[in-house]
């Protein structure tokens, strides 16, 4: 779900480095729905991928979230697997597929797209973009240039995007 052609970036982006099993990105999606509903269309969210080692489910979630993306369903799909992260650990791939025809997705391509690998570069690529700019945890957010870690805590990090954010639409309406 990454795009970063000039084209898009009318708007502020906001690059969320995440990790579908993790707990602390499920945590956090109360603050990506909150800024959501603040900026509507005035903010582009990217879901990046940061599959930790870790997590043992964490990199067919990404290639799974990548197909909703083709399907068209790539936050709600991020949602429903975050809102049952922790049976992912236990379930695995069964999980991403009950997901999927829960939202009325086509389960099947899911699982094909699974076998044949058709987005591990995309997941690659995100990995590999995180290490070089310093992502080490999930989840990580980049706006405006700053990289902000929400690993370790995610306490005022809503406030400080809100305040990014801000200052960037205001630089763009002069």
């Amino acid at each position: 779900m990454n795009d970063s052609s000039p084209a898009r970036s009318a708007v502020p982006v906001l690059d969320v480095w995440c990790e579908l099993q993790c707990p602390d990105c499920r945590s956090a999606l109360d603050d990506l729905r909150a800024l959501r509903a603040r900026y509507g269309d005035r903010l582009e969210l990217r879901l990046r991928h940061f599959p930790l080692e870790k997590h043992k489910h964490a990199f067919a979630a990404a290639q799974a979230a990548e197909e909703a993306a083709e399907q068209g369903q790539a936050w709600p799909y991020v949602e429903a697997v975050l809102d049952r992260v922790e049976r992912l650990d236990r379930e695995g791939e069964s999980l991403l597929l009950e997901v999927a025809r829960d939202l009325g997705l086509d389960a099947e391509e899911f699982d094909t797209a699974l076998i044949d690998g058709r987005h591990i570069l995309i997941v690659d690529a995100d990995q590999a973009e995180g290490k070089a700019i310093g992502v080490t945890g999930t989840p990580t957010y980049v706006v405006g240039g700053q990289r902000l870690d929400g690993g370790k805590s995610q306490e005022g990090l809503r406030e400080r995007i809100e305040e990014i954010v801000d200052r960037l639409l205001a630089e763009q309406d002069r």
